[in-house]
């Protein structure tokens, strides 16, 4: 095997460490890399900020598309190599599975974080103290977030349908999110469930919300109002026989998470058959056994069979002679989902099958939904899943109507989770940045500079948000600052609807306090990690140095 010498002793004796191929960055030099690439996924990103933001088209090698502006979906899209560059995608990926919303701010932020950090290194300021610094601004950041939040009561529509529809002010969805909305609010609250002391007031009881539990289902076709909630769930599968019942009133409901066949055998068996008595006899009693099945969901008094795995088809035959609809091969999500709605048990023998195993819906229906059939599972008593179907002009519209919907519930669940909010419009930013230009004057030492880097990086969304609209950059942040302090207002911000500085939060542009924290967590933690990294030692790629 091949190896590198990469250093010697005192006394000259070469030093072997790496494989042939490996290479080496060192101090600065590997700061400086990792800052630049760091640096350019957050420029990359910069321009689909806000209502006025652009969109992205991605195109993978298989030429399939996709157009959104959605940050974590195109940093997920984008095939980036360079381990920095991934760590930053890493922050958009925390941001929204954890709040859902925030994630191309995050970014941005880090980014500016970065470049900011990078003037100070140029100082001679230590990048430890730079990380030291950006932390305390952190802490201090979230301390006055917390002081202008807002606390709100988790049930109120009006606020959770605001929250709803600044999320998708930004998305290609935001002309009919009105309407998605008040889907992503009633989906949320029909699934949130108490978690606090019953002596508390119902208003301000805290609540858990599950999104598994609120199926997304997409069609193209019609347009995006058509989108409805179904307090029930969507089975995109139809029936199983053309003369089943479609139509199912007051429906007595199966699950089944085993086939309704006859079972094969673990090891391999062989019959001898050389009579045709014999055959019919084997035949005849594989098709006992089936209708024993059969019998035992007929006396059970189920009306629909909706199974995990296959229906034989002499099953099929004999349900249907027993007017049981019946639905194959359904998804173990959705089955699951179908347990939660209806009240059912999940099945998997039909021995110890009892008529307390059924679960119940008001309807059961088959509808054709563009070229397909679906089952719509509806009317379910006390649902704990529901779904939403989507509906829009193209696939695309879909696509992207879908991850707006997504954002909208987990911001939605955000704050019925953690009832306070902010207002949006880059207004937060830039108060917390004034207030911590103010705290750094009592703040001695290296890490004063440093905190003042942090509060410039957190303008960075409000000029970016100027910068997409097409409004003066310079001219905005200055009229923004000096509104902020006349009158003590954390909630003027850049409003970009009407090219001017005004109220973000008497226009309802408000948002979680969650998401806040969290991408200003995200994004510090982030930022500190690159900052701390003095060397880069790559392995040699494919076969490079082998024997």
């Amino acid at each position: 095997m091949s190896l590198s010498v990469v250093g010697t002793t005192r006394e000259g004796v070469p030093v072997v460490l790496l494989k042939e191929g490996s290479s080496q960055t060192r101090g600065r030099d590997a700061l400086k890399n990792n800052i630049e690439a760091a640096k350019i996924i957050a420029s990359m990103l910069k321009s689909v900020l806000g209502p006025r933001g652009m969109d992205k088209m991605l195109v993978d090698s298989m030429g399939s598309v996709t157009i959104t502006n959605d940050g974590a979906t195109i940093l997920k899209e984008m095939d980036v190599q360079h381990p920095a560059a991934k760590m930053m995608v890493e922050i958009a990926k925390a941001v929204d599975d954890e709040v859902g919303d925030g994630t191309t701010s995050s970014v941005i932020i880090a980014g500016a974080m970065l470049e900011k950090a990078e003037e100070l290194i140029k100082q001679g300021i230590h990048p430890t103290i730079i990380v030291d610094g950006y932390r305390m601004a952190m802490r201090q950041a979230m301390d006055s977030l917390n002081k202008i939040a807002k606390e709100v009561t988790a049930k109120d529509h009006a606020i959770l349908r605001n929250i709803a529809r600044t999320s998708m002010e930004s998305k290609i969805v935001s002309v009919d999110s009105d309407v998605l909305a008040d889907l992503a609010v009633n989906a949320i609250l029909a699934v949130a469930e108490e978690t606090a002391h019953r002596e508390v007031p119902v208003d301000n009881r805290l609540m858990a919300v599950d999104l598994d539990n609120v199926k997304l289902q997409k069609k193209p076709g019609g347009a995006m109002r058509d989108s409805s909630l179904i307090k029930g769930i969507i089975v995109d599968k139809e029936i199983a026989h053309s003369e089943m019942p479609k139509r199912i009133i007051d429906a007595k409901i199966l699950l089944l998470n085993s086939s309704l066949e006859i079972e094969k055998t673990e090891f391999e068996a062989k019959i001898s058959i050389d009579r045709p008595e014999q055959m019919k006899m084997f035949v005849d009693e594989e098709s006992r056994m089936i209708k024993t099945m059969v019998d035992k969901i007929t006396q059970s008094g189920a009306s629909i069979v909706i199974c995990q795995k296959g229906i034989d088809d002499v099953a099929i035959e004999y349900l249907t002679r027993a007017n049981i609809s019946a639905i194959k091969r359904v998804k173990e999500s959705d089955v699951n989902a179908l347990a939660k709605a209806t009240g059912s048990r999940v099945v998997s023998s039909l021995e110890d099958l009892s008529p307390k195993d059924l679960g119940f819906a008001q309807l059961v229906e088959e509808r054709k939904v563009e070229t397909d059939k679906w089952v719509f599972v509806e009317g379910c008593k006390n649902p704990k899943a529901i779904s939403i179907l989507i509906r829009g002009g193209s696939e695309r519209v879909v696509d992207e109507a879908e991850r707006s919907m997504h954002d909208a519930l987990m911001v939605v669940k955000d704050v019925v989770q953690k009832p306070a909010i902010v207002a949006g419009g880059g207004s937060t930013e830039a108060f917390i940045a004034q207030k911590l230009r103010a705290w750094a004057t009592g703040v001695s030492g290296r890490v004063h500079y440093a905190i003042l880097a942090f509060a410039d990086a957190l303008d960075s969304i409000p000029i970016a948000l100027a910068e997409n609209a097409g409004m003066d950059v310079i001219d905005t942040l200055a009229g923004l600052r000096a509104k902020q302090l006349s009158a003590n207002n954390p909630w003027i911000g850049v409003d970009v609807k009407e090219m001017k500085i005004g109220d973000m939060y008497k226009k309802n542009i408000i948002e979680p306090l969650a998401v806040k924290e969290q991408l200003l967590k995200s994004a510090t933690e982030t930022t500190a990690m690159i900052l701390r990294i003095d060397d880069i030692l790559s392995a040699a790629r494919g076969n490079a140095g082998g024997a």
